[in-house]
């Protein structure tokens, strides 16, 4: 099945955006892999007469990133623990001077499955650099972008502790979650299927 046709708002009510980090170094298992998720975030997506992707530009409010969970570590992580990583991370992303991250779509690659690869560009912390999605479909109106964000590509020292022997490793993995209208049965629709 395809997107409907037009202007699609894309926030909270329609999907969740996860950042997933992983522990490194001597000290590792002292650690938490997390679980981020922004709290704030839209973005719009236009889809053409032809049912092809037109445009997808998203923004991320980086003050309203939140653990929602840590695994691995020695002890569970607290209320107190989760607000305090929330803390640093927007510290560690310079937040305050660069409050939001922004996606803008460069390039739609669908398959035949209904996914595909939406290649585009990432600003973080000033920074501007390429970033590829891959798209799948698992159910009607359901996608799933999966990618990976090297945080030392946007200038961005990676968080660590005790002199270095408990740190987070570069690559931060991307998960992005949406349910969007369908097409109905018989429109048009791009051969080769949709991302």
């Amino acid at each position: 099945m395809a997107i409907l046709a037009g202007r699609h708002r894309l926030d909270t009510d329609s999907g969740r955006i996860l950042l997933t980090t992983a522990r490194d170094g001597l000290a590792a298992q002292a650690g938490h892999d997390l679980t981020i998720e922004p709290t704030g975030w839209s973005g719009d997506l236009e889809v053409g007469a032809d049912l092809a992707p037109v445009s997808l530009e998203v923004r991320v409010d980086l003050g309203s990133l939140v653990v929602r969970e840590g695994s691995g570590g020695l002890k569970p992580l607290t209320e107190r623990d989760k607000q305090e990583i929330a803390t640093t991370a927007r510290k560690v992303l310079s937040a305050q001077r660069h409050p939001a991250a922004t996606f803008s779509a460069t390039g739609f690659r669908p398959d035949a499955g209904g996914g595909g690869v939406i290649d585009g560009t990432l600003t973080v912390a000033g920074r501007a650099r390429p970033l590829r999605l891959d798209v799948r479909q698992p159910a009607p109106g359901t996608y799933v972008a999966t990618g990976s964000v090297t945080q030392s590509e946007y200038g961005i020292k990676p968080y660590s502790a005790f002199l270095g022997s408990l740190k987070v490793r570069d690559a931060v993995g991307v998960r992005i979650e949406v349910s969007l209208p369908e097409a109905a049965p018989g429109s048009a629709a791009p051969a080769g299927g949709r991302a």
